[in-house]
């Protein structure tokens, strides 16, 4: 499949071929994939079950490590979008970036539309969800992809009812954001800000570039489990009150 659609973008540019499956079975086409972000290829990949929420399948069709794998893969875009704002978006950068391949990676399960998030943000690939903070100073900076933000949204508001100034950021599309001027980044993640806490229900391999060495990452390195997708968060500490828990030790 994912050889068929490199020869449609490359053979026929007027064509923009997409393919979907389990965001876990991207191993099995990884080589078609590596081969499209080498040959400029502007295949859009639409990859569900995106994480643990997948559910009872259990771990031979729950990825960990797959976004940290393709974040570090040049030339292909890795969006995982919060909501049906940031898909949309998503799809529209997939859909101009003719020469870049773009994975989009979505949930099993069903997800809120988010207050903040909007299309044309994800052209920035960070960017601030909400923030009670005065000066470009929060007490903590909360940062989520997919359908972790929600969790860091909420996890922001407990900390607020607590009286802390709390920033939640979404980080749609790693790449995309280390592409913004120095200033944007700055703006979004000020280096003075020292008190981060990212989640995400995959590997943390990766994320210390965004919360530095004094951060907290909330993750997955391990492999998930068979069970409903409920029972599997909380059991792996993808929690509203793992975020809390975490933002507090740092303030």
């Amino acid at each position: 499949m994912g050889a068929i659609c490199n020869g449609v973008a490359l053979h026929s540019p007027g064509f923009i071929p997409y393919c979907a499956t389990f965001f876990v079975f991207t191993d099995y086409m990884r080589a078609a994939m590596r081969i499209a972000a080498l040959s400029e290829a502007g295949v859009i990949y639409v990859m569900t079950h995106d994480s643990i929420g997948l559910g009872e399948d259990g771990p031979t069709h729950q990825p960990v490590e797959h976004l940290s794998s393709f974040r570090a893969m040049p030339n292909i875009m890795m969006f995982r979008p919060a909501d049906g704002n940031e898909t949309a978006g998503a799809y529209k950068i997939a859909v101009a970036r003719r020469n870049t391949p773009s994975v989009l990676a979505l949930s099993r399960q069903k997800l809120p539309q988010l207050p903040g998030t909007s299309i044309e943000n994800v052209e920035r690939g960070g960017y601030i969800l909400s923030d009670n903070s005065n000066g470009n100073r929060p007490d903590v900076i909360l940062v989520g992809t997919g359908s972790e933000l929600e969790i860091a949204a909420k996890a922001g508001e407990e900390l607020r009812k607590e009286g802390k100034s709390v920033r939640v950021v979404s980080f749609v599309g790693w790449e995309l954001f280390d592409e913004q001027p120095d200033a944007y980044k700055e703006s979004v993640l000020p280096s003075d800000v020292s008190a981060r806490v990212s989640i995400e229900a995959g590997s943390t391999f990766g994320w210390g570039k965004v919360v530095g060495g004094k951060g907290k990452s909330i993750g997955i390195d391990s492999f998930g489990a068979s069970a409903p997708a409920g029972k599997l968060y909380k059991e792996f500490g993808i929690t509203i009150e793992a975020v809390v828990a975490a933002a507090k030790s740092l303030i």
